[in-house]
């Protein structure tokens, strides 16, 4: 495990056959429009990261039960999937192109997890809020892939391990959620709460040890786990980027905070050593 400045990892990002995997901690909207330690972060690791052929989001943003859908849009549309927050964030928009041949290639490649593919979504504010730093060029081709909430924990490894092959095919495969993520226990300006700090620090010590089991197995995860996370769609992108990385890969740490009490904003990323 390594945890660096932003400024050092250019370096590790060095040139690859395999593209690194990215989990982002999105948190609030708000950060499209403020500048703050997450959005700069971004930007900087936008910098660093290669140009990939096509992105793979997996966003908590888009959920579906018994199916995964796989957007195979020309164009996708920007969602505002969100309320009650200033005028400046529903004017965003982050009109990057689709990759509709290789977005069915992946529902193929899917196909024992149910895939189908959908030309009705488009990108979700999980996936362009944190897209408008990473490329605000918009010019790289974009498209999602839905988590199966039917599912259990361990089913969201299981499909980064089969997606994990685009790695090397140019495809950089982003995850953005949050791996603490309870915005009924959120306080504004309130410190963070131990049980935000513990499964926090929980998850870190489990991804570096790749002890991925141990982050897929909910009932040894006790109380811990529903603390965390009422309902675990913003847990699942962050065990879909762990089940894509191999032993091959090393772990990065950033923006490891916890944000408004309840919310943790760690990010990682896996990348060739």
């Amino acid at each position: 495990m390594q945890t660096q400045s932003l400024q050092d990892l250019r370096d590790r990002l060095a040139p690859s056959d395999r593209l690194p995997l990215v989990f982002l901690g999105h948190g609030s909207p708000m950060n499209v429009i403020e500048d703050n330690a997450y959005s700069r972060a971004w930007s900087v690791l936008g910098k660093s990261l290669p140009r990939p052929k096509a992105i793979l989001v997996v966003s908590a943003h888009w959920m579906t039960r018994d199916t995964t859908l796989v957007d195979v849009s020309a164009m996708p549309r920007t969602i505002h999937d969100f309320y009650g927050f200033p005028e400046a964030l529903y004017a965003q928009a982050y009109l990057a192109p689709g990759q509709p041949d290789l977005a069915q290639e992946v529902v193929t490649l899917l196909k024992s997890h149910r895939a189908q593919e959908d030309d009705r979504w488009g990108l979700d504010h999980g996936a362009w809020a944190v897209l408008k730093f990473l490329y605000p060029e918009a010019d790289v081709p974009v498209f999602q892939v839905s988590i199966d909430m039917s599912r259990g924990l361990a089913h969201q490894l299981d499909i980064g391990r089969t997606l994990s092959e685009l790695r090397n095919r140019g495809v950089l495969i982003l995850g953005s959620g949050n791996v603490v993520h309870n915005l009924r226990a959120m306080r504004r300006g309130g410190e963070p709460l131990e049980f935000a700090l513990e499964f926090d620090a929980l998850f870190a010590d489990r991804l570096a040890d790749r002890d991925f089991a141990a982050l897929a197995d909910a009932k040894n995860l006790g109380t811990l786990l529903p603390a965390a996370h009422p309902t675990v769609d913003h847990y699942l992108p962050a065990l879909t980027i762990a089940g894509a990385s191999d032993a091959r890969d090393d772990l990065t740490f950033m923006t490891d905070a916890i944000d408004l009490g309840s919310v943790s904003m760690r990010s990682f990323i896996f990348h060739a050593n």
